[in-house]
Parts: structure tokens; C-alpha cells; sequence
């Protein structure tokens, strides 16, 4: 098996179209076609199936997929860990992350990694913590910064960075308001809650502590966006349990402090492969966050 054929498959799988993966790769589509269906004699399996307007994959090709873009990914880090012992960073950085994270000053951080190591091309996707986990164990990012949403394994290891407890976010002339103390998760019962979506870290800390305190609760307003989410407390339509540096983003809302602060808390870890497996680019930006140099 040769690695352009993985190349090649990936590219096909990835835009869903064989002319527009040739054009990407630089190669012709006859060649192409050629590649994939060396590398399905190989397997003795069909690995697409071809209509005239766009290709899917077969149960084969899924299985393939995952297992060749880590062994792409293991290339890429082997050619990039040579350049490092040579003194120069190449390559490519592909980050991702939650919005408004904690603890991570993003663009600043990968600002201050531009300027030491211009030579490497820096991605970023913003999606879900679960979503992130999936990509850098799969090989797909470099690494990302997300909520804890499990332990280490064989392909992912988390690097602890903060923690903080959550609030509840409300508008000042909702009820809860005039509590001027905390609140207890019990006290939110029977409200309408705004919410991102399940894979969002913060709304994974708030299902997990709801149906722990056996409370429950009915998100009728879900949102894949901070400032949307805010937008709909603002005018009053929901209560939000958020990161406690959320409130600082709209001063017009009343944050109120959680009883269960010390069990109710976002930890925002780096999602990492194992070490021998984590890129000499994310080993660099990480140097970089650890030593406050962003």
C-alpha cells in the first residue's frame, strides 16, 4: 500500500467528488481513478459508491478513512520532527477550539506562535468539545482546547489548564434577580433555560450536574453561539448556567453565584495525542502557553 494511495483516498472521501479532489491534489482525474482503484484491488474491497454527481463511502471506505489520516498524520509529524532536530519548524498546525474558552487567550497565543515560527501554517476550527476530541484522536488536529469530557486513552491525553465554577446569567427584572445571595440548583427548577448544544462543554458540566441534583430542566432555547446565547437572556426569553467569565462579556445581565460552586466547575483542558504522537508544532505552542509567553 503506498501512501499517495491513502493520500488519494482521503482527498476523495474528504470532498465527496473525485474532480474536485484531483484539482486539489494536482493530478489528473484518470490518474486518480486509477490510484483508488489500485488501492480497492488491494483491499479487496470497494471503498466508494460512485453516482454522477458526488461519491459516498462504502462501510469499507469508513472503516478505512479514520486509519488512514492517522497514518497520514504520523508522516506529517515524522517529516516535521526531523525539520525540528535541523533547527526549523515546518509544516502544519491545525488547532482547534470551543468559543471563549478559559484560560486560553487564542489568538494571542497562536499570534505570539506566528512570529517565532513563521514558516508553519497554522489552522483553527471552532466546533464542540466532543467533536474536538474526536479530530485530534483521530489525527485531524494537532490538539485543542476543550472541556475535560473524559480520560486519557490510547490516542488522547489532557493537559489540566483552568477551572472555574459556573453562574447563572439572568435578565434583572427576571424573579431570580433578587437573589442577592447564591442559588441552589433546586431554585432553577421549572425555568426556561438557554443553552448550547450537548457537545458544547458548558452544557455538558450543566446536564451532568442537573441530573445529578436529580432537578429537572427544559432547554427550550439552544444555541451554537456566546453572544447569541447572551442575546436571548438579555431580552429575557431564558436563564443561562455559564462559565463565571461570561458575565463579563454583557454588563447588563445579573450573575448570580451557584451553592454547588465547588461541584459544579469548567475545566478546560488541551486535548493531546500521546507524546511520541503529539506534533514538534503543538509541543511549540504548548511551550508557549506554559510559559505565559503569549
Amino acid at each position: 500500500m503506498e501512501l499517495r494511495h491513502l493520500q488519494h483516498f482521503v482527498a476523495v472521501a474528504e470532498d465527496q467528488h473525485f474532480t474536485r479532489a484531483a484539482e486539489r491534489l494536482v493530478v489528473s482525474q484518470s490518474g486518480l481513478s486509477a490510484s483508488i482503484r489500485a488501492l480497492e484491488r488491494e483491499l479487496r474491497a470497494p471503498l466508494f459508491v460512485r453516482t454522477t454527481r458526488r461519491v459516498t463511502l462504502t462501510e469499507a471506505g469508513r472503516a478505512l478513512l479514520g486509519e488512514a489520516q492517522r497514518i497520514l498524520a504520523q508522516v506529517r509529524a515524522a517529516h516535521e520532527a526531523v525539520a525540528a532536530v535541523q533547527g526549523v519548524l515546518r509544516g502544519t498546525l491545525s488547532v482547534g477550539t470551543e468559543q471563549c474558552i478559559a484560560g486560553v487567550p487564542v489568538a494571542r497565543l497562536l499570534a505570539a506562535f506566528r512570529r517565532r515560527h513563521p514558516d508553519v501554517e497554522i489552522r483553527l476550527r471552532q466546533a464542540g468539545s466532543g467533536e474536538l476530541a474526536e479530530e485530534v484522536a483521530a489525527g485531524r488536529l494537532d490538539l485543542a482546547f476543550a472541556y475535560r469530557t473524559r480520560g486519557d486513552t490510547d490516542r488522547l491525553r489532557s493537559v489540566a489548564l483552568s477551572a472555574e465554577p459556573m453562574t447563572v446569567l439572568c435578565h434583572p427584572g427576571h424573579r431570580l434577580a433578587e437573589h442577592g445571595a447564591g442559588l441552589a440548583l433546586s431554585d432553577l427548577a421549572g425555568e426556561v433555560f438557554v443553552d448550547f448544544h450537548p457537545d458544547w462543554g458548558p452544557r455538558r458540566v450543566t446536564d451532568t450536574a442537573f441530573a445529578a441534583a436529580d432537578v429537572g430542566r427544559t432547554v427550550a432555547l439552544e444555541v451554537n453561539d456566546v453572544h447569541g446565547l447572551l442575546d436571548l437572556v438579555d431580552e429575557n426569553l431564558g436563564v443561562a448556567v455559564v462559565p463565571r467569565h461570561f458575565r463579563h462579556k454583557r454588563a447588563s445581565l445579573t450573575s448570580l453565584p451557584l451553592k454547588e460552586a465547588d461541584e459544579v466547575r469548567y475545566e478546560t483542558v488541551a486535548l493531546l495525542p500521546p507524546a511520541q504522537a503529539t506534533s514538534p508544532a503543538a509541543r511549540a505552542l504548548m511551550g508557549l502557553l506554559e510559559s505565559g509567553s503569549a
